[in-house]
């Protein structure tokens, strides 16, 4: 969604400065000085190696100001976005984007928003929707500077969305396993404006839609042109699609795709009217992480001339529902292998030479036998089998835990932080409770047997689905495709 903003702003900067539009350089200078700023990006975070950058772009899905005044009624009538009062801090629209140091090809991948994922530092929460873990944290922070008695509603505001950036940064790295080294937010009102500012955009419709009560989008099939308020409305449904969330995301790639025609057939970047009302808008409504560039960045970009851009989705194993709210059930692990093998960065090994550990195994909430199961392919892979149970409070009764946890005792250090990366980048604590030799694992209800664990065994129990009812197709999250600035369109649900 608002990420698509950003990159509009970020493209057209590009190609401006290296086309010769007579851009001042005072006016370069104002451009990287008026953007909101974010130190979202911590100085000793993991960092891209070899000049590789990674962004993260996130659309915010709030009705509110960047000091927490509720959005204007015209502006909220265009958005079909309720009043100030509804929709939270969702980050709705997460792209992360690999730009390679030799400009070759820049890879997209789409997070869907109701991924269900871990996070930490959110009391109360250990597993939500990837899109919740912004607003949680921000409400979080607002808490606590209410009860140290701050009042003030814009610095309420600003440092909550401070650390709704963090958290939201912080979720995406440990899902997907690679460093994060730029940040960009929009809101909604900054999406709507950074489209109108473009004249609109063209899209494409495999089929007609009609979510008039929800998001606004009434469209026919076919090629068509949508104005701001409409091009909002197209990325924002998911009621009515045939892929639900998935969908969605496609619907983003292709609003991309058509940004970049928009701005290459209007003469855009060569009409600096239209060129500074653009940065205008993103000045008001682009929040970029400190430190970054974007003449400089722009002028890389430009510099490689026409950049092949594909885009992927993060796949998704199955649709849940999880205490009353639909969730895509994702493999953590597969997610890093894709990733990390579309960025082309070496993951750490995920098993080693000759494993010398013993692996003993609690169930404290998962489904019925995954212990045994796990045991099984672990013991397959090399690993000692130990101990395989139930996790029992004194009584003997079963405790439930959210998350899978691994600790280990002396000398099984390498072993079981080579075992936390294969079930998903966990993380392997020391335990003086676990004996020398030994990892302990205990599987919580968040627990899903990765696929590359399974994938080179014909053991039938290591299946990852209950076996009291047929296994689903998994949600399709659609085939990767590349384009370029200036494409041809394509069509979506």
């Amino acid at each position: 969604m608002a990420k698509i903003a950003v990159r509009v702003v970020v493209s057209a900067t590009a190609l401006a400065v290296l086309s010769g539009t007579g851009f001042a350089w005072s006016e370069k200078i104002d451009f990287n000085r008026g953007f909101t700023r974010t130190d979202v990006i911590d100085s000793d975070a993991p960092r891209s190696l070899g000049g590789d950058v990674n962004v993260l772009l996130i659309g915010l899905d709030t009705r509110k100001d960047q000091n927490g005044n509720n959005l204007e009624k015209e502006i909220l009538d265009q958005l079909h976005a309720g009043d100030g009062d509804e929709g939270g801090y969702n980050a709705n629209s997460l792209i992360l984007l690999h730009i390679p140091a030799d400009m070759k090809r820049i890879v997209a991948f789409s997070i869907p928003r109701d991924d269900y994922v871990a996070v930490s530092g959110i009391p109360g929460y250990e597993k939500v929707k990837i899109k919740e873990a912004y607003g949680l944290a921000k409400a979080n922070a607002q808490d606590k500077l209410a009860a140290k008695g701050v009042t003030d509603q814009a610095t309420l505001e600003r440092q909550g969305r401070e650390a709704g950036r963090t958290s939201i940064v912080k979720t995406v790295r440990n899902l997907v396993g690679v460093p994060i080294d730029r940040f960009a937010e929009v809101s909604l009102a900054g999406f709507y404006h950074l489209a109108t500012a473009l004249g609109g955009v063209d899209v494409c419709l495999n089929k007609a839609v009609d979510d008039s009560f929800y998001s606004g989008a009434k469209f026919p099939a076919g090629p068509q042109h949508l104005d701001g308020a409409q091009a909002l409305a197209f990325v924002r449904q998911r009621h009515g699609l045939e892929n639900g969330d998935l969908d969605r995301t496609h619907r983003q790639q292709a609003f991309l795709t058509s940004v970049g025609k928009s701005l290459k057939d209007s003469g855009t970047l060569t009409n600096l009217g239209k060129l500074s009302q653009l940065i205008e808008v993103a000045h008001k409504d682009v929040v970029l992480s400190e430190g970054w560039d974007l003449i400089d960045f722009a002028t890389d970009l430009g510099a490689a001339g026409s950049i092949g851009i594909e885009f992927r989705t993060l796949p998704v194993l199955r649709y849940d529902n999880v205490n009353g709210q639909d969730v895509n059930i994702i493999d953590p692990a597969a997610i890093k292998k894709e990733v990390r093998t579309a960025f082309g960065v070496e993951a750490p090994s995920s098993t080693p030479a000759k494993p010398t550990s013993i692996v003993d195994v609690q169930n404290a909430g998962s489904l019925t036998g995954a212990a045994a199961k796990l045991a099984t392919v672990l013991n397959g892979k090399g690993y000692g089998k130990g101990t395989v149970d139930n996790r029992v409070d004194a009584s003997g009764t079963p405790v439930t835990i959210s998350t899978t946890t691994i600790t280990y005792g002396t000398g099984a250090d390498t072993d079981a932080t080579a075992l936390a990366e294969a079930l998903g980048g966990l993380t392997a604590t020391a335990s003086p409770n676990v004996q020398p030799g030994h990892i302990q694992v205990v599987l919580g209800s968040d627990f899903i047997m990765p696929t590359e664990l399974t994938s080179d065994t014909t053991s039938t129990t290591t299946t990852t689905t209950p076996t009291t009812t047929p296994a689903e197709p998994a949600p399709d999250s659609g085939k990767p495709f590349t384009t370029t600035i200036g494409s041809t369109i394509p069509c979506v649900n």
